[in-house]
């Protein structure tokens, strides 16, 4: 199992990989016009894992990560990698 922000188009994803391989995205921050916007990915509808305006990309992502998105998947004893890998291709 691993979890890892990678290089998105405008920002960054969350993503998890289980052990069987497949691969989920569990949140994210992008850059806009008027600072980061961050979500943190949720089954159902949950306006608190989303926010708006933030400063700076770290900001976002410490934001996405307090949530701990993949205890959605059964992941509960999980390390976010600081390296960020780049965009799939």
């Amino acid at each position: 199992m691993q979890v890892f922000w990678r290089q998105a188009r405008r920002g960054e994803r969350l993503v998890l990989i289980m052990d069987d391989g497949s691969e989920q995205e569990i949140g994210g921050v992008r850059e806009t016009k008027r600072g980061f916007d961050a979500f943190a990915k949720t089954f159902g509808y949950d306006p608190g894992r989303a926010v708006k305006g933030l400063e700076t990309m770290d900001e976002g992502k410490r934001f996405v990560e307090s949530f701990s998105p993949w205890e959605m998947f059964g992941v509960y004893e999980a390390q976010v990698d600081p390296e960020v890998r780049p965009a799939e291709t």
